[in-house]
């Protein structure tokens, strides 16, 4: 049973204005309150409680649990058929491979444009020798090997090599020869006799026109880049501190639709088990002062100013090897708080933004509020990019401008360059140590908008134009809208928005359509 979130004379409201305040409690809810969710409730997981602490047991030289990098694993295929001459008919079709030398040439040039492919990606990509397939059989044979996408080369052949090729439970592509080799049969047919079977309708399961490319390998690196953040997001394990939640009323069940669209292992460790964590963390004098060093030499750093307290600071450190303890205990590479308007506060001695700030910059993925609406637009983004991601609360779009802002921003958002920041405390609560990011003016980046029932999300392009400082959460951009913005006005779903520095809007549609999510890009 998930506990009532009302207001009580004995809860005070802890949002930004009284304005806001006096509107969510005609409802009974304040802003942060209203992640709603199964941070109350009885959740399956992993138990992590009793485990070894930062401030215990652990040995100060024991390797941490690194940021998980998993390579996307590609099976190139040629489907060709030599054919011999008869008199007085039509004994070929189309296509340029017609003797086995030409085949043999092929194959050469194939694995040659593959090397290439796989030296100018920039993430984990495995592609695996070249075979080839000439019969049905031999062809169902390839799709129970290990690989995660099969890369068809349609010179020529049957149809049904093709279809005993297309297994619906791999991600399958084809590449076809326009005018970068010798021309493929199936560039002719593909369309009308594999796709849709010589009917209207399409009929093929296992891959869909956009699946196909014609010449261009920059075309399909960009599919295997979001095949690889889709592969990377599927199952993902994630710790959820205080349990998952999802923000608003129809983010209650946003934890299950995780579950169950993008098969998210939620992992939940209760605070009780953390305050007792902070606690050893802190009786561990060795890493008190371990601690307290790094954040001297974090503040320190060219671009970084102090507008709190150095304790903060040094506090935010120790709440970042014990969140660092959890990971390692888990086994993976994300986490997310709930509760971090309040309940983290008086245990560690500080807030939850700077902690998370610095695990993303160093490469893992560590999201507050713990919204499950919004936390798989940010596993998928940063997983396609390759970057750290930005979780946001958004504004109202206005003459092609929205400002969004959150205090836990990370500082090298383009994955190798940290930019400058203020250390000041977390606005709401004026208290702890949260950063105040100053992005990239002119940066182009990737806005996601999740909806609350995962069936639409929508996305658009923007460029940094400022780094206001409004009485709002401490980083904060002036986003200008690349698209139409009175449609985002009015298209606009779910809360939590997720931004990443470049453009990866057709990366994230790609891989949306993959698991049945309808995408709108506005840009």
């Amino acid at each position: 049973m998930v506990t009532s979130l009302k207001g009580t004379p004995d809860s005070p409201c802890r949002c930004c204005t009284s304005t806001f305040c006096k509107w969510t409690r005609k409802g009974g809810l304040t802003r942060r309150e209203f992640i709603s969710a199964a941070g109350g409730a009885t959740v399956t997981g992993l138990a992590l409680s009793g485990l070894p602490t930062a401030g215990a047991s652990r040995d100060e030289g024991q390797p941490r649990q690194q940021p998980i990098n998993i390579p996307l694993k590609v099976q190139p295929v040629l489907i060709y058929e030599i054919f011999q001459r008869r008199p007085a008919t039509s004994w070929r079709p189309w296509g340029g491979l017609l003797t086995e030398q030409d085949a043999a040439e092929e194959k050469q040039r194939i694995s040659r444009e593959l090397a290439e492919l796989e030296s100018s990606a920039d993430f984990r990509l495995e592609i695996l020798p070249l075979v080839t397939a000439q019969g049905a059989e031999e062809a169902a044979a390839i799709t129970k090997g290990n690989h995660d996408v099969l890369l068809m080369y349609a010179a020529s052949g049957d149809r049904e090599v093709l279809e005993a090729l297309t297994a619906p439970a791999k991600w399958n592509l084809m590449f076809l020869r326009h005018r970068s080799g010798p021309v493929y049969l199936w560039y002719e047919i593909a369309h009308p006799a594999y796709l849709r079977r010589t009917v209207d309708e399409y009929r093929q399961p296992g891959i869909e026109v956009r699946d196909i490319v014609v010449d261009s390998y920059p075309e399909i690196l960009w599919r295997l880049r979001a095949l690889h953040g889709l592969k990377s997001t599927l199952g993902k394990r994630i710790v959820a501190v205080g349990g998952p939640g999802g923000w608003g009323m129809d983010g209650e069940r946003a934890p299950e639709r995780a579950r169950e669209l993008w098969k998210l292992d939620i992992q939940t460790v209760p605070y009780p088990d953390l305050g007792e964590r902070i606690k050893q963390a802190r009786k561990h004098p060795a890493l008190v002062a371990r601690c307290r060093d790094e954040a001297e030499r974090y503040l320190k750093q060219e671009g970084v100013s102090l507008h709190t307290t150095q304790d903060f600071v040094s506090s935010a450190f120790i709440l970042r090897e014990v969140f660092l303890d959890l990971l390692d205990a888990a086994q993976t590479d994300a986490i997310t708080i709930n509760h971090c308007m309040d309940t983290i506060m008086p245990m560690s001695e500080t807030t939850a933004c700077l902690p998370l700030s610095l695990l993303n910059d160093a490469g893992y993925l560590a999201f507050c509020e713990s919204d499950f609406v919004v936390i798989p637009s940010g596993i998928l983004l940063h997983h396609i990019s390759g970057k750290p991601v930005f979780l946001n609360d958004p504004t109202h779009p206005h003459a092609g401008v929205v400002t969004l802002a959150h205090c836990t921003a990370p500082r090298k958002m383009d994955g190798q360059r940290l930019e400058s920041a203020k250390i000041m405390t977390h606005f709401e609560s004026d208290y702890g140590a949260a950063p105040k990011v100053e992005m990239q003016k002119g940066q182009e980046i990737t806005v996601l908008d999740p909806d609350f029932a995962s069936r639409r999300w929508l996305g658009f392009a923007g460029a940094i134009v400022d780094n206001p400082s409004l009485h709002i959460c401490r980083s904060q951009i002036d986003v200008e809208i690349k698209g139409d913005w009175s449609r985002l006005l009015e298209e606009m779903r779910g809360f939590h928005w997720m931004a990443s520095y470049g453009n990866y809007l057709r990366e994230a549609g790609y891989a949306l359509k993959k698991v049945g999510v309808d995408w709108l890009s506005l840009s």
